[in-house]
């Protein structure tokens, strides 16, 4: 096992249902640390490149306004990275998979999410899906001095700096 970052966001459709706790409930089990955490609204551009993986389908705009709040009247999410033994894995067993109606049943997304009529997948939370992607997101949400410990082999963070003297 290795130990490693993963992004996690919970998003505005969880936030307006008043599912933190819950969401937490599923993934404290996995005893991962939380390194850096923030509320925080969602800037156009922060969504954009978020899902720039998804810029040439047809369902883009609609999952970047659901990511802002847009869709709820929600200006913000909850973001946060958990560090430990094979996170990402772990942490996407627990998240279930993507579309909320093909998830496990006891996943977040199974247990939470929805899709819309109108085809948006409101399935509550996001977490990075392999190493590439946890870095690249982390290091998009969120500066090294905002983390607790250097989640990357080539940063130091400040943070821990700054307790330790």
């Amino acid at each position: 096992m290795v130990d490693q970052a993963t992004l996690v966001v919970i998003k505005p459709d969880a936030i307006q249902k008043q599912l933190i706790g819950a969401v937490f409930s599923k993934l404290e089990p996995l005893q991962l640390e939380i390194v850096g955490a923030k509320v925080m609204p969602v800037s156009q551009e922060l969504a954009e490149e978020h899902y720039k993986h998804i810029k040439d389908r047809p369902f883009f705009r609609d999952t970047v306004e659901h990511l802002r709040g847009l869709r709820h009247n929600v200006p913000c999410v909850l973001a946060f990275v958990l560090w430990g033994p094979d996170a990402i894995e772990r942490v996407r067993r627990v998240t279930g998979a993507t579309n909320p109606e093909k998830a496990d049943p006891q996943s977040i997304r199974g247990s939470f999410g929805r899709n819309t009529a109108d085809g948006l997948m409101e399935n509550v939370i996001h977490s990075s899906s392999d190493v590439k992607d946890a870095e690249r997101e982390i290091k998009l949400w969120f500066s090294p001095e905002e983390l607790l410990r250097p989640v990357f082999s080539d940063e130091r963070s400040p943070a821990k700096a700054r307790a330790s003297r």
